[in-house]
């Protein structure tokens, strides 16, 4: 066992230094050949997750295994115990079944009276320490049969995430095919793919932020909670709330993009319409555990990519918390829940990516005021760009909240 766990660090090692590449090339400047790069190191990354992955799934077996064969005994010692028990108490009540006088008939001797007497007290005696053994073992044996349990959900948590790893692993040999059959593998195709689509992600965000400023929707401020600590939990693992160029860089998952007017957002008015960025980004490589930020319902879930043309959220989960909040991810790779689902905090509901309007691999993460965002169909409202087709939730402006006020 110890072995295996080892063996699980070194992978482990491995994993966080490709992540530590993929994030060193990511913002050096784009170019299809760092671009390339990128794609060939998570490939390894996601090759090593694998491997990881079947690792645990080796030693959670293992102590399964374990656990079974403490179990069987736990349950052989019982059934020991209670046969032992079980003669002493006959014995018991042999003797207890004759009167004194009978006993006393029964010796030759005084002496050898007291003796049977004393053989009595020491049953007793024998009875409470085989109750208590027994107990013992009971408790132990619930212990394990609990802790079994456990290795067999963890188990079943782990053959899913291999599942969807090698999923991932898919996209990303789609996404690297599809580039180097759209640039032809030429650098000067590549800038003008990368500048097109920036150019239609300004467009649309500007759009959208038109389109948002003049929707009303009444929202009673009693329905949204007061900030505070814990209100929601981190939609990633290994986070900081710093940025990732000031304190938070050590971090596997900081922040690129802060909420509001950011110097980035006013400096680039064109994107976010003069109102500020509307949630928060966290660099995330692709592939991430995306977990729920509290328990709630599955609103919706959207991919805009299926809409040619169309930059957006890329692959989007909405949730509907009960306590007035809702949480948007959005640019995931991979979603792993269903509209109408119910999550509970914590729960993966996807994996981090670069789809829709994304340039790089990380997590947009807003949330709203739930009274004031709604899902619609953009060509219900208004044309915009390529996207008439796409289902997204849109929101009052004063929906939307600081993240970080509920962290």
């Amino acid at each position: 066992m110890e072995e295996k766990n080892k063996e699980i660090e070194l992978i482990e090692d491995e994993i966080n230094k490709y992540r530590e590449e993929i994030n060193k090339t990511g913002e050096e400047q784009k170019s299809l050949k760092n671009e390339i790069q990128i794609l060939q190191t998570r490939a390894s990354k996601l090759k090593s997750e694998i491997s990881l992955t079947n690792k645990q799934i080796d030693s959670t077996n293992f102590v399964i295994q374990k656990l079974k064969i403490e179990i069987e005994n736990k349950n052989e010692q019982i059934e020991n115990s209670k046969k032992s028990l079980a003669e002493i108490l006959r014995k018991l009540d042999e003797e207890e079944s004759r009167s004194l006088i009978e006993i006393l008939l029964a010796h030759n001797s005084l002496s050898d009276f007291f003796v049977n007497i004393e053989r009595m007290e020491y049953l007793q005696k024998d009875i409470n320490a085989n109750l208590a053994d027994l107990k013992i073992l009971k408790n132990e044996f619930e212990e394990n049969q609990t802790q079994k349990d456990a290795e067999k959900n963890k188990l079943e948590q782990l053959q899913d995430n291999l599942g969807d790893q090698k999923e991932l692993v898919g996209i990303n040999k789609q996404q690297k095919d599809n580039l180097l059959k759209q640039t032809q593998n030429k650098e000067q195709n590549y800038k003008k793919i990368l500048e097109d689509k920036i150019a239609k992600k300004e467009l649309f965000l500007s759009e959208l932020a038109d389109l948002e400023a003049q929707l009303q929707i009444e929202i009673d401020p009693d329905s949204i909670p007061s900030a505070g600590t814990g209100i929601l939990g981190y939609p990633l693992s290994e986070v900081s709330l710093l940025s990732c160029w000031n304190g938070g860089g050590e971090f596997q998952n900081c922040v690129t993009q802060f909420f509001g007017n950011t110097p980035f957002a006013t400096q680039n008015p064109q994107v976010y319409g003069g109102k500020g960025h509307n949630g928060v980004d966290f660099r995330a490589s692709v592939g991430e555990k995306v977990f729920a930020a509290s328990g709630g319902v599955i609103e919706s879930t959207g991919n805009t990519d299926e809409i040619r043309g169309c930059y957006s959220y890329g692959k989007w989960v909405l949730i509907k918390h009960n306590n007035g909040l809702s949480t948007l991810y959005a640019h995931l790779s991979l979603i792993k829940v269903n509209q109408g689902q119910q999550v509970s905090r914590g729960q993966i509901i996807g994996y981090s990516g670069e789809t829709g309007y994304a340039t790089g691999p990380h997590l947009h993460f807003t949330v709203y005021a739930t009274q004031g965002v709604k899902i619609m169909r953009l060509g219900d409202i208004k044309t915009i760009t390529n996207c008439a087709n796409a289902r997204i939730p849109i929101a009052d402006k004063k929906a939307y909240l600081n993240p970080l006020s509920y962290f």
